[in-house]
């Protein structure tokens, strides 16, 4: 992975969320500068990790939302209108645990048939942590907060709240993971 897929990256977000969603750009941004603080435990990940960071939440876009279920959309948009890289696209389509919500969906199998898990953890949980440590501005957060965030906006009994209750355990093990990674590296 380069850093021009980085650039692209931006580019294909800017292009779909900039105007139409400017929140969700503004929190795909801020994800993708959590990205930039967590390169030094990932190696030759770290550009991907970006790249996904600030795609993660492209399938939100209204020209892209098929099914409604914003991983598996934005997934395969990256597939199939630019051909994106396996992993990234797999990234994007898992991230925050999305299997968990594509149960409460009814897509649980689709997803993972068409978008298998990466066996990458480290980079896995990096997303999470980038992603559940940003508000929807874009601005840092704790992982609680978030979680709690996000059960006001939607609330409890949707089905993103039935989700993030069932996937907050999992959320704060994985940045309590990548916290410690970071924690034994030196700066």
């Amino acid at each position: 992975m380069e850093e021009a897929m980085v650039g692209w990256a931006r580019r294909v977000a800017e292009a779909d969320l900039g105007d139409a969603l400017p929140r969700r750009w503004a929190h795909s941004q801020g994800v993708a500068a959590r990205a930039t603080e967590v390169r030094r435990i990932l190696g030759k990940n770290a550009d991907l990790l970006t790249a996904a960071a600030v795609l993660h939440d492209v399938g939100y876009a209204p020209r892209l939302a098929v099914t409604g279920f914003h991983p598996l959309d934005g997934a395969r948009f990256l597939r199939e209108e630019h051909g994106a890289d396996e992993r990234l696209v797999r990234l994007v389509a898992n991230h925050s645990f999305a299997l968990l919500e594509a149960e409460e969906r009814g897509l649980r199998e689709e997803l993972a048939a068409e978008f298998p898990l990466l066996e990458e953890p480290l980079l896995v949980d990096a997303l999470v942590y980038c992603d559940m440590t940003t508000t929807p501005d874009g601005r840092r957060t704790t992982a609680r907060e978030r979680v709690a965030e996000i059960l006001g906006r939607y609330g409890a009994e949707s089905i993103v709240g039935q989700f993030i209750r069932r996937a907050a355990p999992e959320i704060f093990a994985a940045v309590e993971r990548v916290e410690a990674a970071l924690a034994a590296q030196p700066r």
